[in-house]
Formats: C-alpha cells, sequence, structure tokens
C-alpha cells in the first residue's frame, strides 16, 4: 500500500453546454454565445487567482471545457482583490464596470454550486477579500 495519493479523477457534476445553459438563464443572456463569453472571460481570470490544490479540485469538478478554460491560466503572485478582480475583467472585456459585476457574479454562482460548500470555502480562504459576494456569498469578517 502506498503513502501517495491518488490522483484526482474528473467528475463533473454538468457538462458544459449544461454550465452554459445554467449561466444563460442566471445571467438572463439572450444567446447560448454570449453566455459562453462570459463563462471564458470570467473563468480565464480565476484561473489567475487559484492555485494549489484547491485549483486542482476544483478544475477535476468543472466540465473538462471549463476546467481547460481554468487550468490554462498561469497563476499571478499576488491574487487580486474582489473589485480589482472586476475591474481587470472588465478591461480584458471591454464592457462596464457594472455589466462585468453582473457577468462575474452570473458565472462565479454556478462555479460555486459545481464546488459544494466545503471547496468553496477553501477557495474563499485563499482569495483575498471581496471574493464572497461575487461567489453567492455574504462576506464575512473577523472581529479585530
Amino acid at each position: 500500500m502506498s503513502d501517495r495519493c491518488a490522483p484526482l479523477q474528473h467528475l463533473p457534476v454538468m457538462t458544459f453546454e449544461q454550465m452554459l445553459d445554467r449561466v444563460r438563464y442566471d445571467g438572463v443572456y439572450p444567446t447560448r454565445e454570449r453566455a459562453e463569453e462570459v463563462v471564458r472571460l470570467v473563468l480565464s481570470g480565476l484561473g489567475r487567482q487559484l492555485t494549489g490544490e484547491e485549483r486542482v479540485e476544483l478544475a477535476a469538478r468543472l466540465p473538462r471545457e471549463a476546467a481547460r478554460i481554468l487550468t490554462e491560466q498561469i497563476p499571478v503572485t499576488r491574487p487580486l482583490t474582489g473589485w480589482a478582480f472586476v475591474k481587470d475583467l472588465a478591461t480584458r472585456g471591454g464592457t462596464p464596470l457594472a455589466t462585468t459585476r453582473w457577468d462575474t457574479g452570473s458565472v462565479l454562482a454556478t462555479v460555486a454550486a459545481v464546488a459544494g460548500p466545503e471547496l468553496l470555502t477553501r477557495i474563499l480562504r485563499q482569495l483575498p477579500s471581496g471574493y464572497a459576494l461575487l461567489f453567492g456569498r455574504a462576506e464575512l469578517t473577523q472581529a479585530a
């Protein structure tokens, strides 16, 4: 018996098409193509922010195409705050901040559902402040 951990199997809870349909419905996008643009932008951005086991576990739960988008990105050395993340996506996508904030929440709410509460909590602990609301959770802070 070995002490080494077995590699995570790819066990997505939905297909990429189902993910796009959910984001399209939640974000009220007129077409699947628009939902896909938003998914690609936000997952690319998230891939630049996440590292370690959380990144690996999330990729294993996402549909293959979504996992590929996430993991193709090289993580930054200093993750952005939630607000800076939205501003960065707005610049990259060429969309207004309010639109980008909506887009980000539409995609990350689906990512949160795929991740599940335990993994999402670990992801939020890894990221700087401001991401909880983007994932549809209350931003909790510790008392000083």
